[in-house]
């Protein structure tokens, strides 16, 4: 009986989480073309197993409040652009995970619309033209696709009671300052106000950037420390804060998002690379925009990379290239 209930309760908290997670139809649907699939990976002995394994790639779309992720209706074409474009490639053998910032600026091939910043394809044509775009630009098939704001981020940081970040320069929000110093508590507030600082910050958007993968890792750390995610009562107020918060494509379903519960209920802060993809600087556009220039070898090289989920190689080859967050950020 006690098992019967137990399965019962989890069924129903699967289900009520679900519910609560607003959805934005099929944006994969009708895409002219894609990259392949990867195959399943092979065991030791070279068999295919019953249950294959398989990488997983997500793309992470977040706004400054602008996009509301509880109501996709409000996306209107040319109306609003994302501020925050991130590839999440996780491994099939489930041992790590790696966050590749898009620098929004971008210039790239918008297909139909010629070359444009990466961002501008979300404002011209929704989620299917900024999938389309990514997945032409990388050469990587995208699996899911999340739509969140940083307004989900001040709910999430609240509901783990806040999170320990390390700050170069003290932080002032209202008549509250919060010394420089290591692992500082901030509030969701006063994170939100650490990511949203960029005039005073040497790189501009590329220290943002950092900003922002610094808040996550924040997040991950306060998950993994405090064994979140493995307990039932906290685990339960936590996941229906984040379903609260984001809305997804149709086959981020059920069993999905079981998955990938699993696939990170054991990532530590340390088995999660943050870093920006390739870039050559800014520059300017033909029509005067300030743009970033990527650099396209380099970004070939590491998309082949995560296409063949040998992404630990990689990183351990390219740690000296790569502009990977760092222990402090600025």
């Amino acid at each position: 009986m006690l098992a019967v209930g137990a399965v019962a309760a989890t069924w129903g908290v699967r289900n009520w989480l679900d519910r609560n997670i607003e959805s934005l139809g099929d944006p994969f649907e009708g895409l002219p073309s894609r990259p392949s699939a990867p195959l399943p990976s092979p065991t030791k002995s070279g068999e295919t197993p019953a249950e294959p394994a398989t990488p997983m790639n997500i793309l992470i779309l977040g706004s400054d409040s602008r996009i509301s992720a509880g109501d996709p209706s409000q996306w209107q074409r040319g109306a609003q652009r994302t501020d925050t474009i991130m590839l999440v490639h996780l491994p099939a053998d489930r041992s790590a995970a790696y966050v590749m910032s898009i620098p929004r600026d971008s210039w790239v091939p918008v297909p139909g619309h010629g070359d444009a910043k990466i961002n501008a394809a979300f404002s011209n044509g929704g989620p299917s033209l900024l999938i389309q775009t990514v997945e032409q630009l990388t050469q990587v098939r995208i699996d899911h696709f999340v739509v969140t704001d940083f307004e989900s981020f001040v709910n999430l940081t609240d509901a783990l009671g806040g999170v320990r970040m390390t700050l170069a320069q003290d932080l002032k929000v209202g008549d509250v300052v919060v010394p420089a110093g290591k692992q500082q508590l901030l509030t969701g507030e006063q994170a939100l106000r650490y990511v949203r600082e960029r005039k005073s910050l040497t790189r501009g958007d590329f220290d943002r950037v950092q900003r922002q993968q610094a808040w996550i890792r924040a997040i991950a750390a306060r998950l993994r420390n405090e064994g979140t995610l493995h307990d039932p009562v906290k685990s339960a107020g936590f996941l229906d804060t984040v379903s609260r918060s984001v809305a997804t494509d149709d086959g981020l379903d059920k069993g999905v998002q079981e998955d990938l519960l699993d696939r990170v209920r054991d990532l530590g802060s340390t088995d999660i690379t943050f870093f920006t993809v390739p870039f050559e600087g800014t520059g300017r556009s033909p029509d005067g925009q300030s743009i970033v220039v990527l650099d396209d070898e380099a970004l070939t090289s590491l998309m082949a990379a995560v296409a063949a989920d040998t992404m630990g190689e990689y990183v351990t080859a390219h740690a000296d290239s790569l502009d990977m967050l760092p222990p402090v950020v600025d």
